[in-house]
């Protein structure tokens, strides 16, 4: 197996809850790590429903191995920031029998 080409820079970010001060919450992203990763694109669908068509690429993001429990291992409903783009992450597996890599399976997402 190549070890995975790790050339861009992309932020790991966890939700939290912060008081909106009205008695209920307001969902923040704060960021846990900078990590360096391979980013690759899968085949594109578009979905048809009744009343609208969804386009969605699925993304895999590649990066090192962090211990678990570590706040720079990344987990599914966090997600990864590299400028105004936005990787939801849905699931996390190793990439190599070692455990050296993990990979990440994103799908992108509008900012709002």
């Amino acid at each position: 197996m190549n070890a995975p080409h790790l050339n861009r820079a992309l932020e790991l970010e966890a939700a939290t809850r912060v008081p909106d001060g009205a008695g209920g919450f307001v969902m923040t992203w704060a960021s846990q790590a900078t990590l360096w990763a391979e980013i690759v694109a899968g085949s594109g669908r578009d979905p048809a429903g009744e009343e609208v068509i969804l386009s969605s690429v699925p993304y895999r993001v590649t990066v090192r191995a962090a211990p678990v429990g570590s706040q720079g291992r990344p987990k599914p409903e966090q997600r990864f920031r590299e400028g105004t783009r936005i990787f939801a992450i849905l699931a996390v597996t190793e990439r190599d029998p070692a455990g050296r890599y993990l990979t990440c399976f994103c799908r992108e997402e509008a900012p709002k």
